[in-house]
């Protein structure tokens, strides 16, 4: 695990979770349950998380972040406040599925299940070499045949974190961070037509 303060974080289900790793080291984490609000409880978290540490904004050498799959809301919430901060403090932003995050350390091959709203849950198959296939959405019952299913052996943000510093590390360029959507928004654009804009 290589050397340096990565933090991570990730508002895609119901929660507001960040992390601060330093190697293999977890120097500070914290997970709070909230079906919403995490717009307003993101930073000041991170400001928390990072004062436990002991590491001043200006010392993290990366950002990970979770981009999904999930709440459409939420992934935008993290997306947007990773580059924020990787653009104020000129470092490093990575964004990491968190189905990636589930099977982070998981012997391969292994299937990686992200609980999602009601009976719907996400998932994605790993092989030796990494991805078997793109994070998918389905009913809890309904999955094809597959590897078995793993269970998480890290906090989200923690296992985002550990991702992110070893994308880092291998010195490949990285894409600046994007939400993953599975599926339409479930928000319908306005019937009524815009208004006019008087010059």
């Amino acid at each position: 695990m290589p050397d340096g303060l990565v933090l991570g974080f990730d508002t895609s289900a119901a929660h507001c979770a960040a992390a601060v790793v330093s190697g293999g080291r977890v120097l500070a984490e914290r997970l709070e349950p909230m079906a919403k609000g995490q717009a307003e409880r993101l930073m000041p978290l991170i400001e928390e998380v990072l004062a436990e540490a002991g590491v001043p904004l200006s010392d993290l050498t990366g950002i990970g972040v979770g981009i999904g799959p999930g709440n459409f809301t939420g992934i935008r919430i993290s997306v947007a406040a990773a580059r924020g901060l990787a653009l104020s403090l000129g470092i490093p932003a990575v964004g990491v599925t968190v189905t990636e995050a589930a099977a982070l350390d998981a012997p391969r091959p292994c299937r990686a299940v992200v609980a999602g709203r009601g009976n719907e849950v996400f998932w994605q198959d790993f092989d030796a070499s990494g991805l078997l296939r793109q994070p998918a959405q389905a009913a809890a019952d309904t999955l094809p045949p597959g590897p078995p299913i793993t269970e998480p052996t890290l906090p989200t943000a923690v296992a985002i974190a550990r991702i992110a510093a070893s994308r880092i590390a291998a010195g490949e360029p990285l894409p600046r961070p994007a939400p993953l959507y599975l599926r339409p928004a479930d928000a319908a654009p306005p019937r009524d037509p815009a208004p006019v804009i008087l010059p």
